[in-house]
């Protein structure tokens, strides 16, 4: 449509011009003769013309602008469209990214869930397998232990037999003697017939009679510990298997390094020997009461105290590694508490009561790691001076 209105107005101008040219021609040819006035004349059409043309260029611009305004309302909507176009695809692809995105943080989620998963289970099956490894070593410390038990208890009980043999011969040979020494008493009595030899005889046998009654009530004490023994020992076991299932490896430990020294007291006890040491000149103290004993006894009781000591802190210490609570009356020393006892001058109570004494000062300063009570000296704890004197407040009588 613009083209056919720009050759019609092409051919319009090129007719105009024609006859303009043969108007132009034939006033010319008509009027050569005129003068200036005919060429101001046409000078004055020239520009006359001149300013149809700009006219009818303005026309034309005019025309070509209000053509083209359609044409640049129709690049806007065009333009509108491909923005809107493109504001599609951009909101396309921010979709399409955000759905990208979220998958891969799906999947991001999904292979560190995984990854947790596997690692949970890597730690459970170690922690089982490191459960079973610590279940197979306590099982063959257990048989270890067992078996060194046994052993132990089986050359125990040969010494035992042993000594028991040995002290068996040794009464034979006593009472032998002593029935020998009767017999020269007997004699001699019959042989001196003076009064004075007689009180003196008489003298004798009852001294003799005296240390004899002394040395059957402490040998009948013996045995009653020697049997009590067998009964602890029982005891002891039944503890063994306790703390076995409650898994207090240390207070296992101590408890077998306890009943070693019972043992060797019991080895020791076998190989004892009377003797006569002296009056009963101290005196000790037990609650509100005082009891007598002689020298042997005194140090014996120290010895309870000290030695009580000693195993409560090891026990202490052992209940402590253990992650026990804190409880002195359970441990075996403090329930056996017969540690060193000699079963001569003091009776048994006595010493039990002293031992426990000592060793509840001493769980308490091993199980909180202390030295209230006592000391560590040349590889050993012991109780202090003054806390012995405390407790036993032992006097010597004149």
């Amino acid at each position: 449509m613009k083209k056919k209105y720009l050759s019609k107005l092409g051919l319009s101008l090129t007719i105009s011009a024609a006859l303009l040219g043969a108007s132009d021609l034939a006033n010319a040819q008509g009027r050569r003769g005129r003068g200036e006035e005919r060429s101001q004349e046409n000078q004055a059409a020239r520009e006359q013309r001149q300013q149809q043309r700009q006219q009818e260029q303005q026309n034309r611009q005019q025309e070509r602008q209000a053509a083209q305004q359609p044409r640049q309302g129709e690049q806007q909507q065009r333009w509108e469209q491909r923005r809107q176009e493109q504001q599609r695809d951009s909101q396309d692809r921010q979709q399409r990214w955000e759905q990208q995105r979220q998958q891969q943080q799906r999947d991001s989620q999904d292979r560190q869930q995984r990854w947790e998963q596997q690692r949970n289970e890597q730690q459970r099956q170690d922690q089982i397998r490191q459960s079973r490894e610590r279940d197979d070593r306590w099982q063959q410390q257990r048989q270890e232990q067992i078996r060194q038990s046994q052993e132990r208890d089986q050359r125990w009980q040969q010494q035992r037999q042993q000594q028991q043999q040995n002290r068996e011969l040794e009464l034979q040979r006593q009472r032998q003697q002593q029935q020998d020494a009767q017999r020269r008493q007997d004699g001699d009595r019959d042989r001196n017939r003076n009064w004075d030899n007689n009180r003196r005889d008489n003298n004798r046998d009852n001294n003799n009679w005296r240390q004899r009654n002394w040395q059957l009530e402490q040998q009948q004490r013996a045995e009653r510990n020697r049997q009590d023994w067998q009964r602890r020992q029982n005891f002891l076991y039944d503890r063994q298997r306790l703390l076995e299932q409650q898994r207090r490896l240390n207070q296992l430990r101590y408890q077998q390094r306890y009943l070693d020294q019972l043992r060797r007291d019991q080895l020791r006890l076998q190989q004892w020997r009377y003797n006569d040491y002296g009056p009963y000149n101290y005196r000790y103290r037990r609650g509100s009461s005082y009891y007598e004993t002689n020298r042997y006894g005194a140090e014996m009781l120290q010895r309870a105290i000290n030695d009580g000591y000693r195993e409560g802190f090891y026990a202490g210490q052992a209940d402590r590694e253990d992650g026990y609570r804190f409880s002195p009356e359970d441990g075996y020393g403090y329930q056996d508490a017969s540690y060193g006892y000699d079963a001569y001058y003091v009776d048994l109570n006595d010493y039990q009561y002293y031992f426990r004494e000592g060793f509840r000062r001493g769980y308490e300063d091993g199980y909180y790691s202390r030295s209230q009570y006592g000391r560590y000296s040349n590889g050993s704890y012991s109780i202090l001076g003054a806390i012995l004197e405390q407790i036993l407040g032992l006097q010597l009588l004149n």
